[in-house]
């Protein structure tokens, strides 16, 4: 936990929720071990949206929905909302739940690999949403950045890795290597990119918000 758990509680405990059925999608995830934003996450979310009011947003990984779902909820009415996915059991997933929120017609999702889903779309979108494959967030970003528009807002969500991301990569297991040191280039490169303006926030696992300041 990147926060101290005593505090993290302590502003849990200020939590106003979400709809009944958000929740309900959020608690099924949760029994089948599907990962969804964390709290601090989601009230960040949510914050941005009724600030930043963003007309059209695109999400790259969809997962079983949720998230589309908490910013179809809490953005403007008219948000177009496009999200993407590539593995077949989310998709189906995502569907009936888009379905049984009765918002199957209001969000876009595109079934594939993001890598070259990406290269296809034009935009472009007044907000991003990266929650996909840790490994692949530097892969995705000149695409991103392309589709973003000028003052559009780039969120990165779990770029700290539970505080993995400020120790040595030699003390990880083998596996968790790479990811280690993409997301640390990702970091360099949201932070030290001249075309843009980045700042890391420890919320939930660690999220960057990053406005496009030029094309």
């Amino acid at each position: 936990m990147i926060v101290p758990e005593r505090m993290a509680a302590f502003i849990d405990s200020f939590d106003t929720g979400n709809t009944e059925f958000l929740d309900m999608i959020e608690k099924e995830a949760k029994e089948n071990d599907v990962p969804v934003i964390r709290k601090p996450m989601q009230r960040l979310l949510k914050f941005i949206l009724a600030y930043h009011k963003p007309e059209c947003v695109l999400e790259v990984g969809t997962a079983t929905g949720f998230s589309a779902m908490l910013m179809k909820e809490y953005a403007p009415a008219s948000c177009k909302i496009t999200t993407i996915e590539k593995y077949d059991k989310r998709i189906k997933e995502a569907k009936n739940n888009f379905k049984r929120a009765g918002v199957e017609n209001d969000i876009q999702l595109l079934e594939g690999d993001a890598t070259d889903i990406l290269k296809e779309l034009a935009g472009p979108y007044d907000m991003i949403f990266m929650d996909a494959a840790k490994g692949q967030y530097i892969n995705f970003y000149e695409d991103v950045f392309r589709l973003l528009k000028k003052g559009g807002l780039l969120v990165s969500d779990n770029v700290l890795q539970e505080g993995d991301i400020m120790e040595s990569r030699f003390i990880l297991e083998r596996r968790n290597r790479t990811i280690h040191s993409r997301m640390r280039e990702y970091l360099y490169t949201l932070t030290h990119d001249e075309r843009i303006e980045t700042v890391i926030l420890p919320v939930g696992d660690g999220v960057t918000l990053s406005i496009k300041k030029e094309d």
